[in-house]
């Protein structure tokens, strides 16, 4: 997977802004059906109009989908302009639902070894450790 800049990123259409606006705005991830009732109100009626307006941030890197909790979440990248790392790794406190988004690049060099010693190819890699936040333990 190639690293992107968020720099260059696409131009977004009415539903994507929207739908980045809403999950830039709350504290938690949110889920597709969350995200629809919070945008009822700006002319989007069906799930199929928000999981399209998903499918093209996760693609241009500007969300991650967090499959254990089927949510979603705005790449802390994409806030910033950075390169996106190919490796990406959630903290989520099982208490407060705060996710917090890092990086280690031992990480990635790690699975990139293995998978190059196995001859498998990464497309990509999403890390989700459950737990308690700092303020929640």
């Amino acid at each position: 997977m190639p690293q992107t800049s968020h720099a260059d990123a696409l131009k977004l259409t009415k539903n994507q802004s929207l739908v980045l606006s809403v999950l830039q705005s709350s504290a938690q991830p949110l889920s597709a059906y969350s995200i629809l009732d919070r945008l009822r109100g700006h002319g989007l009626k069906a799930p199929l109009q928000v999981y399209r307006a998903l499918d093209k941030l996760l693609e241009a890197g500007r969300v991650h989908r967090l499959e254990s909790m089927n949510a979603f979440v705005v790449c802390c990248h994409s806030r910033r302009g950075q390169i996106h790392p190919r490796i990406t790794a959630f903290e989520i406190c099982e208490a407060c639902g705060k996710v917090n988004e890092f990086h280690d690049t031992r990480i990635d060099d790690a699975l990139t070894r293995h998978a190059r010693s196995s001859g498998f190819k990464i497309r990509t890699t999403t890390i989700e450790v459950h737990g308690l936040c700092a303020d929640c333990h």
